[in-house]
């Protein structure tokens, strides 16, 4: 049985690209670590969220390829939206978790800190795309060994025939503190791509 929902639109950032419906939006060959790529890429898009430069990589991550999907949605941020996230990935927030315990082990350190101790939950990176987009529905981080495009597909299918929210932001968010590669695609009721495992692994491929 085909799908009632389509993907609206999609995102990837990846290899030092950002690419958005699948044209190539921002691209820096010259830069080679993931944190001066990624402020780099936040500033090119004059994305104004100050808190961004205080987050993590993975919540970094996630946050920008999110914004400029939702940025063209051109929602009231005065009001709650019913966006649900569905995110997954396969090391967790464990570039941050390292980070944390270095910080425990750390002698010099009477106290681990704070800042890095906030985002040592995957799920954290949610929270920060709610915040901005006052987003108010259904989310969940799932971890997988990699890409699971069925178990995607299913799950969001589930939630929006279950009227748990209007549209879901879905995707595929790695970090592991060297490589990175974010997948995020809007599931709505209109659109011309039917929200189907093959579908989203061919955009996942594009």
């Amino acid at each position: 049985m085909e799908s009632e929902f389509y993907i609206k639109s999609f995102c990837h950032i990846k290899d030092n690209k950002v690419s958005l419906n699948g044209t190539v939006i921002y691209n820096d060959n010259d830069t080679l670590d993931f944190l001066d790529f990624i402020k780099a890429a936040y500033r090119s898009f004059d994305t104004k969220y100050p808190k961004f430069f205080k987050m993590d990589g993975l919540s970094k991550l996630a946050f920008l390829a999110s914004d400029l999907i939702l940025r063209e949605e051109k929602l009231n941020l005065e009001d709650e939206n019913n966006i649900a996230i569905v995110f997954s990935n396969k090391s967790s927030s464990l570039d941050t978790d390292e980070k944390h315990q270095e910080s425990i082990q750390n002698k010099d350190n009477y106290y681990p800190s704070p800042a890095v101790f906030v985002y040592t939950l995957p799920n954290i990176c949610i929270g920060e795309i709610s915040i901005k987009y006052k987003l108010h529905s259904e989310n969940s981080f799932f971890i997988f060994d990699s890409f699971n495009a069925e178990y995607l597909s299913d799950y969001t299918n589930s939630l929006l025939s279950a009227n748990k929210a209007n549209e879901a932001l879905c995707g595929w968010v790695e970090f592991d503190g060297v490589a990175y590669d974010a997948f995020l695609y809007l599931v709505s009721r209109k659109g011309t791509t039917i929200h189907t495992k093959q579908n989203i692994v061919n955009l996942y491929n594009t």
